[in-house]
């Protein structure tokens, strides 16, 4: 039996468009990407020639064929544009952060519902074969209860970007929501909602008008203490994963390779598409019955980003639910949120 494909169309066909969706609605079964919104310059044929280059949202929106509308503009105009698309009755697919507060997310999931239309969030990041292998160190139990745990996403830009939406003060602007987002998803993912929040963000760069550092530390239940760090001023990145435990500890550098080779041009259906090179491999140490301590490399699942996309189908061709969650969507932005 034939899929009935989702026909979709994306908002942007800047570097996420280019990236992270079109090769991957291209090489699923379940879609067809029928048009871009490209503003100015037509890149789209050079690449997909059979997709229709929009020079307008509204335009995209106006295509009756279109069922799903990827949301992927600068982070300030998500609500806008999310809103626009669920009434003309659209699903829509909205990237990272979702929205810069709870109550704007709320009032996108809320039209979801009276349009009877989805409204999902797009966190890829939870498809990283880094995190991937955090994830199966604490479903073993091998580390025994964890006890602390710190997640880094470090980059080195000490220079103010060229992308005014991201270094100008404006709603879901600065270095928290956006590399922050996908930490705090990838904790709420494991843990749930955390009981406490401590929050601390600085401008550090010259002339710069947003955050460029923040760290949380997140408290759970049984004593769990969750540090989060953002950083656009680490020249020398530190390990990105790092677990400790009752029983044992996990170590990992970031190692998911997706996104360096869609930026090389490999496709999601390369064999190697994902696959971490040798010796990436996490470090995980555990106590022995005698009291030692021994370590063993850790080789990580393979990464990727089409599980979303599998998701997303499933969700609208078949009712399933989604990864994300609403109230998980509302916990993050409770935090990111400049009033916390």
């Amino acid at each position: 039996m034939a899929v009935k494909q989702i026909i979709t169309g994306l908002m942007s066909y800047g570097m996420s468009g280019r990236v992270f969706h079109a090769p991957f609605i291209v090489g699923n079964e379940g879609f067809q990407l029928k048009a871009v919104v490209e503003r100015t310059s037509k890149q789209i044929h050079l690449q997909y020639p059979e997709v229709v280059s929009y020079s307008s949202i509204q335009e995209l929106l106006d295509d009756d064929e279109i069922e799903l509308v990827i949301v992927n503009t600068p982070n300030d105009t998500h609500v806008e544009f999310a809103t626009m698309a669920l009434q003309a009755g659209k699903h829509v697919l909205i990237e990272k952060p979702f929205a810069p507060t709870a109550e704007q997310a709320k009032g996108l999931f809320d039209l979801g519902r009276k349009m009877n239309r989805l409204v999902l969030p797009y966190h890829n990041r939870r498809f990283d074969s880094d995190f991937q292998s955090l994830v199966e160190i604490l479903q073993t139990g091998r580390v025994g209860k964890p006890v602390e745990l710190h997640l880094r996403f470090d980059r080195f830009k000490p220079e103010i970007g060229v992308k005014i939406f991201k270094e100008t003060k404006r709603p879901a602007s600065g270095i928290l929501y956006d590399l922050g987002s996908h930490l705090l998803d990838q904790t709420i993912s494991i843990f749930g909602r955390p009981k406490s929040v401590t929050k601390i963000l600085t401008k550090n760069r010259t002339h710069t008008q947003v955050d460029d550092y923040a760290s949380i530390v997140l408290s759970y239940p049984r004593g769990l203490s969750v540090f989060i760090t953002v950083s656009l001023l680490a020249a020398n990145p530190q390990k990105s994963f790092v677990l400790h435990g009752t029983k044992g500890s996990f170590v990992k550098n970031r190692t998911d390779i997706q996104e360096q080779q869609l930026l090389n041009g490999m496709t999601p259906l390369t064999d190697d598409y994902g696959r971490e090179a040798e010796g990436q491999e996490g470090i995980l140490t555990e106590v022995q019955e005698d009291g030692l301590l021994v370590s063993e490399a850790i080789a990580a699942s393979k990464g990727d980003y089409m599980h979303l996309f599998d998701a997303v189908f499933a969700a609208i061709r078949h009712n399933q639910p989604y990864f994300v969650s609403e109230d998980q969507i509302l916990w993050q932005l409770e935090i990111l949120e400049p009033s916390r």
